[in-house]
């Protein structure tokens, strides 16, 4: 028999009257025959602790000694530690994903390793990226004076007003080398700065022709007003084969490639390492208008996060994944997508482009499309943070981060996993507790999530550590029900993981029928059907001896007058 949990609405009926309690977090399904079993690791944007849970939605492990939220993205490494970026809340702030501190802890969650890079002047942001040689790549933002947008042949009439009196925050890459427990050291650097080019003031030595340089970066871009958060990187990959970087850059709507085996001094360039382009972009893809080779309908990318490679061993491996999250799409719905497409690159990692063209491929080789936004069912429309990751067996995990929605789907889109985050800033939620609004960010709800990944079974940090499942993140009532006839009406533990008992006080005597059902109305166990005098009862459910798969059930109990049909959520 097949194992599927479908979890469905919780129903009490009592007489003619319908009561319903809605399943707001925590695991909705899971196709235990066609999900990718692994342990998936997410940080609540809104509070400080990271959690590991399996295909079922229990914990298996969690980190809680950090003071701060992510900021924003978490990892387990290959060693069993926990790598996770903090928002300290610094003296610069970009207006989103801010960090400015990086945290390593062991398994048994004490601190080993921490770095703080924020100041007046610059600050750590969004993502990181711990390196084969042990060192961490981050997403650094750096301030720039208006005078300073000046000097570098930026127009005026395209500067968000803000620019003026703030300045800007271009992107950079850092490559830290780490001093344990506390510190680190700078060992490389790319600035984005340094690559720019326009054709608005000839004085300045960066003057050329956009179109003619698809390699550098145009300070009018695509023609849109710049706000002081240019470029908003929002993540990164690193391939080692390549030795490349993959950034995503949402100013843009779109992923560029830099080259990794440069020298600090060769990225600041036009000239060095493998690919003899210096820090020159080897590759842009998603809009090509931002280099002058093409319009609003060649883009495809649309103020996207997560952009990563797909692993090798995995279908499409050497593709790149990104959540799309559909800002400037057009046309009269708004809807996010999960995206992949091949780049069009020779075997020693160069990528293809003629003289005037855009760089290929033209359009994705596969897309998981979301629903519009306002509607549901399916892929929730995610208006900023979110991501995908491509699974061993070919699905792709998503996070549609603004409702802490995660979903598992096929290469041909069914669902076959889903779970809401369920944890704000308040700590974990209780099962049915309405989901509330980010006051700051209307579009965002407090249980929010960056980006999540799955870890397989004999993933290196995972070997010998102990997996056993825990219980449940969100909580569970022990109320009682009152109905009437019955008085202290109660079913404990739920969910059961073996036995659970039904015990309430029948104010009057009556034939009381007690049977469990699974969710296509086949009976399971008639546990009770006989006559019951007045006062206290109690009944032993044992789900070992049915016999029967982890999954939803239903008690149905009925008296002369009513009856009563519970939800039991049955989990091994």
């Amino acid at each position: 028999m097949k194992k599927k949990i479908i979890f469905l609405v919780v129903f009490l009926s009592i007489s003619s009257h319908l009561l319903t309690q809605t399943r707001t977090v925590g695991l909705f399904s899971y196709d235990s025959s066609k999900s990718y079993k692994g342990y998936t690791l997410f940080a609540p944007k809104q509070n400080t602790m990271t959690y590991l849970i399996n295909n079922e939605g229990r914990k298996i492990h969690e980190w809680k000694s950090s003071k701060f939220p992510p900021g924003q993205s978490v990892y387990l490494l290959e060693n069993g530690n926990l790598l996770r970026a903090c928002m300290t809340k610094g003296k610069l702030s970009s207006g989103g994903g801010e960090g400015g501190r990086v945290e390593e802890y062991d398994w048994n969650d004490n601190l080993v390793w921490e770095f703080d890079f924020s100041t007046e002047t610059y600050m750590q942001h969004h993502d990181i990226k711990k390196l084969p040689n042990g060192n961490v790549l981050m997403l650094v933002i750096e301030k720039k004076t208006y005078q300073e947008c000046m000097d570098a042949g930026f127009n005026p009439a395209k500067l968000n007003s803000d620019i003026q009196q703030k300045g800007m925050l271009p992107d950079y890459v850092v490559e830290i080398k780490p001093t344990y427990p506390k510190g680190g050291t700078v060992v490389w650097e790319w600035h984005t700065w340094d690559h720019l080019i326009q054709d608005f003031d000839k004085t300045k030595n960066n003057y050329g022709y956009p179109k003619s340089h698809p390699e550098l970066v145009d300070c009018d871009g695509d023609g849109r007003i710049l706000p002081a958060f240019w470029n908003h990187m929002n993540s990164m990959d690193y391939n080692p084969e390549l030795d490349q970087i993959a950034l995503s850059v949402r100013g843009n709507s779109e992923v560029w490639i830099i080259d990794h085996s440069t020298t600090t001094s060769e990225a600041k360039s036009h000239l060095g390492g493998k690919r003899g382009k210096g820090g020159d972009l080897l590759y842009r893809w998603g809009n090509p208008a931002t280099y002058g080779a093409g319009t609003k309908t060649e883009q495809r990318y649309f103020e996207q996060h997560d952009v990563e490679w797909v692993l090798p061993g995995r279908p499409g491996a050497g593709n790149l994944t990104c959540f799309n999250n559909g800002l400037g799409r057009g046309g009269s719905t708004i809807y996010s997508t999960v995206d992949e497409f091949t780049p069009d690159m020779n075997k020693d990692g160069s990528y293809n482009l003629s003289s005037g063209k855009a760089f290929g491929p033209t359009n994705f080789t596969w897309t998981y499309k979301g629903v519009s936004k306002g509607s549901s069912n399916g892929l929730s429309y995610s208006e900023n943070i979110s991501g995908a990751y491509r699974l061993p067996n070919g699905n792709t995990l998503i996070c549609s981060g603004t409702v802490g929605q995660f979903l598992e789907v096929t290469s041909t889109g069914e669902i076959v996993w889903e779970y809401i985050c369920p944890v704000d800033q308040t700590g974990p939620l209780k099962q049915g507790e309405s989901l509330k609004t980010d006051l700051a960010r209307p579009d965002e709800k407090m249980n929010s999530v960056f980006r999540v990944y799955r870890y397989t079974p004999d993933y290196k940090g995972l070997v010998g550590k102990d997996l056993t499942p825990g219980n449940f993140i969100e909580l569970y009532s022990t109320d009682v029900i009152n109905l009437s006839g019955y008085k202290n009406f109660n079913i404990y533990p739920n969910p059961i993981n073996s036995v659970a008992s039904i015990k309430f006080n029948l104010e009057t005597s009556d034939i009381i029928k007690i049977r469990i059902y699974d969710i296509m109305g086949n009976l399971i166990s008639d546990v009770n059907n006989s006559f019951l005098e007045s006062g206290d009862h109690s009944f032993e459910l044992d789900f070992s001896k049915y016999s029967i798969p982890c999954g939803i059930y239903i008690c149905n109990i009925c008296n002369s007058k009513e009856q009563l049909n519970i939800q039991l959520n049955y989990i091994k």
